[in-house]
């Protein structure tokens, strides 16, 4: 048998082990999605930290962008007027419910959590929490570039909190 044969027998069997190993590389479990993973996802709130932080099913921590509550939970800083009320309106919002998480610009703030504003479908529709929370008095505007696609309308919404005299506006 000549060289040519064997080269020819050679270059075969590589082409054949290429394409069973694409074929083995393509059937492989795909890692599993998380929050981080996508623009917008559907998570549950597992757990409701403060007013304006969660724990999702992925066991990541999401911080509402854009709004900041008061203190109820720090240990370096006492509760903060409105703090505890904040936290309750928050559960009693979001906790055990499916929300739809979006992203901004960041991905994440210095302490790892998931920066994204918050949505939860009810009877009535689309709820915007972040927004909600700050209308109701729960919350006040706090964004920080470069995440600062809806700061209008959280101004818009502490306006109308401030004018009404409500949660936080009437008690702090």
């Amino acid at each position: 048998m000549s060289k040519k044969f064997y080269y020819s027998l050679l270059t075969l069997v590589i082409l054949i082990a290429a394409a069973f190993f694409n074929q083995v590389q393509n059937k492989s479990p795909k890692p599993a999605k998380t929050a981080s993973s996508s623009a917008t996802s559907m998570v549950t709130v597992t757990r409701v930290v403060d007013g304006d932080t969660i724990v999702i099913s992925t066991g990541e921590k999401v911080r509402y962008i854009g709004i900041n509550t008061p203190e109820s939970v720090d240990p370096r800083k006492s509760v903060e007027c409105f703090g505890k009320a904040a936290s309750e309106e928050n559960k009693k919002l979001v906790e055990g419910k499916k929300v739809r998480l979006e992203k901004d610009v960041s991905e994440t703030d210095k302490y790892g959590r998931l920066l994204r504003y918050v949505y939860l479908e009810n009877d009535k529709g689309e709820v915007f929490v972040n927004e909600t929370l700050v209308k109701e008095g729960f919350a006040q505007v706090d964004t920080f570039p470069p995440d600062v696609k809806y700061e209008s309308k959280f101004i818009a919404a502490q306006k109308y909190a401030r004018e009404n005299s409500l949660g936080l506006w009437s008690s702090c």
